[in-house]
């Protein structure tokens, strides 16, 4: 057995942990069976984002009439585009490896390993074991693939690892929940002449959005796909190369959806299974989730977990906050507590959505009062000359103090635009802050956070 100070299990934004606590002097062990980078850089966020950006460009190129301008898609190399974008990011991980193998205190174990008890680890292959007195658990998470469909485990489905690796579209793709993994690829797909069907059990697609902007999405992506909300998958068949889907609604209805691919994106599951935790006295939530506490600590001692098998978020920017304050805790022994109070997040299909903040629906549920203000993207200048037609922000805040409570966004550049309410949140700023006191250049897309704020203040 092999002691260190510190072993880090998973090579996502743990990595970058691991990096921390071996420049701080402890004889330090990575272990990641897969390339570094972990799930965002290798099959999430980046090549994901890279790949609908080619989209974008390609729609563009398509409306450029609505501008005066004559202009045509001459061609699409699908196929070159996704092995470049998945060649790129293979080189960041290979280079990733080659500098973690050369950091001083820095063991890295790229292999299959599993927990033996709280603070040992053994390496599948070999055998061998190894310990030490801290051990950060990022091990990340999974696509979830439920066995209750019958006959999913009898065909050739695809996840999300899959489709982005697709080097031609299919002409007709079933999608399996509605997400915003399914929403973004449903969209890059589409972009490329796929006829897509989303079958989702709840009454919208990205169920998790507040209502209004679920609702808009919704049917905005009704446009442009064949969306079956309200069904839960029962069955999957396969004959002639194609893959039928059969979803049941709750009154009994059903409904059937033919395509060349079947892609299941029904969510993510944390990794605890894959790495024998049941060998270890950590606990885990009801959903399978290690729990931590604000300094995400687990209930062993000297035993932190981070990024989506914790589930603060499940985003990449949520594992790399945590990233900072794991190193703060582990590698330099501090007591930093971690804040999710402001945590944005955004979905980049088209339009785009942004939120941060409570949802209508938890404050309700919370049974807290609160006020509403929403502007219309319409109501702008940039609108205009962007030739928009939809979208809209909705800030919520306290009828009292105007303490922004959380704000909600769907149209053109909704990931950008969430982050002049994400620091509001976090720091205290009302709504009279943003709609009275900040100046918004004119004519900026922002100017509609403004207004949206200005829809309280004015009220009264």
């Amino acid at each position: 057995m092999t002691a260190f100070d510190c072993i880090v299990f998973g090579g996502g934004t743990g990595n970058t942990v691991a990096s921390a606590a071996a420049d701080e002097g402890l004889e330090t062990a990575l272990v990641e069976k897969g390339p570094l980078g972990g799930l965002c850089l290798n099959r999430g966020c980046n090549p994901s984002k890279m790949l609908l950006q080619h989209a974008n460009v390609h729609n563009t190129v398509r409306d450029a009439d609505e501008f005066g301008i004559d202009a045509t898609v001459e061609g699409v190399r699908f196929g070159e585009f996704v092995r470049d974008v998945n060649a790129e990011l293979a080189d960041v991980a290979s280079s990733k490896e080659t500098n973690k193998r050369e950091e001083d205190n820095l063991t890295l174990f790229q292999e299959e390993a599993r927990f033996v008890d709280d603070h040992t680890i053994e390496i599948v292959a070999s055998g061998e074991t190894h310990s030490a007195e801290k051990v950060v658990i990022a091990a990340g998470s999974r696509p979830v693939v439920p066995d209750a469909i019958d006959g999913l485990a009898d065909v050739d489905y695809l996840t999300s690892d899959d489709a982005i690796r697709l080097e031609t579209p299919p002409d007709r793709l079933v999608v399996l929940g509605g997400g915003y993994i399914a929403a973004e690829l449903g969209y890059y797909f589409d972009s490329f002449g796929t006829d897509v069907a989303l079958i989702e059990m709840e009454d919208s697609l990205v169920p998790r959005e507040d209502d209004e902007v679920a609702a808009a999405f919704t049917d905005i992506a009704g446009d442009r796909h064949d969306v079956h909300t309200g069904y839960r998958a029962s069955s999957v068949t396969e004959s002639d190369g194609e893959i039928t889907v059969t979803a049941e609604s709750e009154a009994g209805d059903e409904i059937e959806a033919t395509g060349e691919e079947l892609l299941v994106a029904l969510g993510r599951r944390p990794n605890t299974d894959g790495i024998d935790l049941d060998a270890t006295g950590v606990e885990t939530t009801d959903s399978g989730f290690i729990a931590t506490d604000d300094q995400l600590r687990t209930n062993v001692e000297n035993v932190w977990a981070m990024g989506d098998i914790a589930d603060n978020g499940m985003f990449k920017h949520s594992g790399d906050y945590e990233g900072e304050v794991m190193i703060d805790n582990v590698a330099r022994g501090e007591e930093r507590t971690a804040d999710f109070t402001a945590l944005p997040h955004a979905v980049f299909t088209e339009p785009r959505i942004g939120a941060v903040g409570e949802t209508e629906a938890a404050l309700d549920d919370a049974g807290r009062e609160y006020v509403v203000g929403r502007a219309e993207f319409t109501d702008t200048a940039m609108s205009r000359a962007l030739k928009l037609d939809h979208g809209f922000v909705k800030v919520l805040a306290d009828p009292d103090s105007h303490e922004i409570l959380g704000c909600h966004i769907i149209g053109h550049e909704a990931s950008m635009l969430i982050h002049e309410v994400a620091p509001a949140i976090r720091y205290g700023a009302t709504v009279d802050d943003l709609a009275n006191t900040l100046i918004h250049a004119h004519p900026s897309m922002s100017k509609v956070v403004m207004k949206a704020c200005k829809d309280i203040t004015d009220a009264e």
